[in-house]
């Protein structure tokens, strides 16, 4: 699954873009300034970052500096000013493109996918295959061995999510906003839930993979070795 940074210390922000970018399929990673982006990207996999230029403690000019310097990711600046010299010194810093506020998540989601694609960020992720067990998300069906099953679509996004992500602890309130959205009025018991649905339908069916319970934290999806 792709994963995006976002960086913003515009909290409505950051829930907008997060809401559009994890609709369109994305795995989202949020950070409130530049020091806290950086963090994040030492533990974990970004394929692209979104920026804002003004933030405390780090603008997202340095920290792009910083981010060329050590990955190999398409960057995004977000800035609420038109001025042709913020563009020159961010593309100096080293970004690959430009989005004045405000601006329509369409374009921003348009713009990330063709630097994706420029990247080569973009591999087919669409079937996931764990022993005998393929997932397949083009046509949202779960194969084992000559068997094929149809889930709901929730219980399904949420497989595909874990077994994209094994061995990956999720919180709950995290697989809420990745499978159901922050807008999502529900409770974490929604989550459960579907968990045990999820553990019920595949526990007799194949060992390829278990869902397991880490207490007080959430969830985590362990594949079978060998």
């Amino acid at each position: 699954m792709t994963r995006i940074l976002i960086v913003d210390d515009d909290k409505n922000i950051l829930q907008l873009v997060s809401i559009h970018l994890s609709q369109a399929g994305f795995l989202i990673h949020l950070a409130k300034d530049g020091i806290e982006a950086l963090d994040i990207l030492t533990k974990n996999r970004c394929d692209l970052a979104i920026i804002d230029v003004m933030m405390p403690f780090m603008d997202g000019f340095t920290l792009t500096k910083e981010i060329r310097e050590k990955y190999d990711i398409p960057v995004i600046l977000l800035t609420a000013k038109n001025q042709i010299e913020d563009k020159e010194e961010g593309f100096h810093a080293g970004t690959d493109d430009y989005l004045v506020k405000p601006f329509e998540p369409k374009e921003l989601l348009f713009r990330i996918k063709a630097l994706l694609r420029r990247y080569k960020k973009q591999p087919d992720e669409s079937i996931i295959r764990l022993g005998n067990t393929t997932i397949n998300k083009n046509n949202y069906e779960v194969q084992i061995g000559d068997r094929t099953i149809l889930l709901p679509l929730k219980e399904f996004e949420l497989l595909y999510f874990l077994t994209s992500n094994p061995l990956q602890v999720f919180t709950r309130n995290h697989l809420i906003e990745q499978i159901w959205g922050l807008d999502f009025d529900g409770d974490e018991r929604t989550v459960d839930v579907h968990i045990k649905r999820l553990r019920e339908r595949f526990s007799k069916l194949t060992d390829d993979f278990q869902i397991k319970t880490v207490r007080g934290v959430g969830y985590l999806l362990e594949v079978k070795q060998g």
